[in-house]
């Protein structure tokens, strides 16, 4: 395993931690002889901890190993850090929901304020400022409201399959444009270009800025040096300042500048009225005191982000899936089969008809199974010292970037046999219909931090893949013999987890007209 430069460095433990380390085994020996011992895992060794047997680049398949000798709940340090893993939905429930008021919590996490990631609200620690953004985030996405959005994620779902169907290499580019597409609509009223929009690009930016601010490599160097933010250029490990304050800047630019579109166009459009989450507060918000508009403007913009960024979880998904139909073809000939059944050949399916195609839906919930978007879930901490199964829970205590481990959940074999292998069909009953077993229940999280978005993606994800599977076909791109190419999938793991690119052709279904394409998708 090689380590960057600013990893290195904090490999270079200076004296406090030796005396935070002697302290916490001190505390550590007098809490088990309380006989409230921490969960078992791994022997850290001194100083370092774990930090050395974690696989740097996908560092959740060690943690599953270490499942299978040490139990559904583990206990690892990292240097001075202490991370509780949570393998099972059962502890994460038990934990994360029905104590969800001491386990709301997030811990500090040394690069979010650095990179700028502390502009979305899912990184806030529990108190009144989450819960102002939260309620000013619920009150647009709550299933309810979300309903509207149904005919905009149609229109853009076939225009998108329509792109598709033009430019098929950049398949990439349109899910993104998709995904934007959703939540541009819905937070700023705001129509991207089918190509090279100014506002996408500015998300992405961000996204490529900071995707890898969470990793150790990242966190760790910061938390133990927080001085090098301040190095000069000249100086050695000035890289990481440099790093931060260009993902800063993006994050600056991904706020204000959607923002400012929504402001200005209140003023000036003449043309219809805008209508928008953030136009909704703009206008709500004139009637509150100056004081509390401030925190209002800051608790909104925050809201309007993390809807914003959370595109990237749509579009993640949206690669798995074209990967794993590509490596499985007799899946979505079979999901085209239940189509045409259902809604025929010439009819694009609505979500009317979901309830009739139980085959996409276990297509949607393997894809979200077999390669979780956030493997790691998103971190809780304890607001205050616990003790659950007779484990001691310290106050602070991370949940940390691997818990609660959704990639833990979804290779649970008593759960999920064969879990490595793409299978839809596991759930499903006998008779066809969805059975209970929905790992939609674990990816979007638990308790009061669990994803409040989560249905208008679920809905983005149904009717983009319902509409590709009606009008599209996936293939292992050929060589010059015609033969199959071979490859093995490489993923991106940061903030979030998807597929680098891979070879593949992507075509239009035969009955699927070129007027069709002009008439249908491509205008929605």
């Amino acid at each position: 395993m090689s380590w960057s430069p600013g990893t290195r460095l904090a490999l270079l433990v200076p004296a406090s931690v030796v005396v935070v380390d002697i302290i916490r085994r001190l505390v550590q020996a007098r809490r088990q002889r309380e006989g409230f011992p921490f969960p078992p895992g791994p022997t850290p060794v001194p100083f370092l901890g774990n930090i050395l047997s974690i696989d740097a680049e996908e560092p959740w398949k060690t943690y599953t190993e270490w499942r299978a000798t040490y139990g559904d709940i583990l206990y690892v340090r990292l240097l001075d850090m202490d991370f509780i893993i949570l393998n099972s939905q059962k502890d994460a429930i038990e934990m994360l929901e029905k104590r969800s008021q001491i386990y709301s919590d997030r811990p500090f996490i040394s690069t979010l304020v650095p990179f700028g990631l502390d502009c979305n609200f899912a990184f806030a620690p529990y108190g009144d400022h989450w819960r102002l953004c939260r309620r000013i985030f619920h009150q647009t996405f709550r299933a309810d409201a979300a309903l509207a959005f149904r005919p905009m994620q149609l229109r853009r779902a076939r225009q998108m399959a329509g792109k598709i169907l033009h430019d098929p290499d950049q398949y990439s580019s349109h899910y993104s444009t998709f995904s934007a597409a959703v939540a541009m609509s819905a937070v700023y009223d705001y129509e991207p270009r089918p190509r090279d929009d100014p506002m996408v690009h500015t998300v992405e930016r961000f996204i490529d800025a900071a995707i890898l601010s969470t990793n150790p490599e990242k966190v760790i160097p910061i938390k133990k040096f927080p001085f090098l933010l301040n190095l000069p250029n000249w100086c050695p490990g000035s890289s990481l300042r440099r790093e931060a304050n260009h993902s800063k800047q993006c994050a600056i630019e991904m706020v204000e500048k959607p923002y400012q579109y929504v402001q200005k166009r209140m003023v000036t459009s003449s043309e219809r009225p805008i209508t928008s989450m953030v136009s909704d507060h703009i206008t709500r918000m004139q009637n509150y005191d100056e004081a509390y508009r401030a925190e209002y403007v800051e608790a909104l913009k925050k809201a309007s982000t993390t809807a914003f960024q959370g595109m990237f979880s749509t579009t993640s998904t949206l690669k798995i899936f074209t990967l794993a139909m590509v490596l499985h073809p007799h899946v979505w000939k079979r999901a085209q089969s239940e189509i045409d059944a259902v809604v025929g050949m010439h009819t694009l399916p609505d979500f009317h008809d979901r309830p009739f195609l139980p085959y996409v839906d276990a297509i949607i919930r393997e894809t979200v199974r077999w390669q979780p978007v956030l493997p790691f879930g998103v971190p809780h901490a304890a607001a205050s010292s616990d003790i659950y199964n007779g484990l001691y829970i310290p106050k602070g205590m991370s949940y940390a970037q691997a818990c609660p481990k959704a990639s833990a959940m979804s290779r649970d074999e008593s759960r999920f046999p064969n879990a490595s292998e793409f299978i839809p069909e596991r759930f499903l009953n006998e008779d066809g219909t969805l059975n209970g077993n929905d790992p939609m229940q674990f990816v979007f999280g638990f308790g009061r931090r669990v994803c409040p978005g989560r249905h208008t993606a679920d809905a983005s994800l149904w009717t983009a893949i319902v509409t590709m599977l009606a009008t599209l076909e996936f293939y292992r791109a050929k060589d010059a013999e015609g033969r199959d190419i071979e490859f093995e999938p490489k993923y991106m793991n940061g903030v979030t987890h998807h597929p680098l690119a891979f070879p593949c052709i992507i075509s239009p279904r035969s009955h699927v007209s070129r007027d069709t394409i002009e008439r249908v998708l491509l205008t929605g």
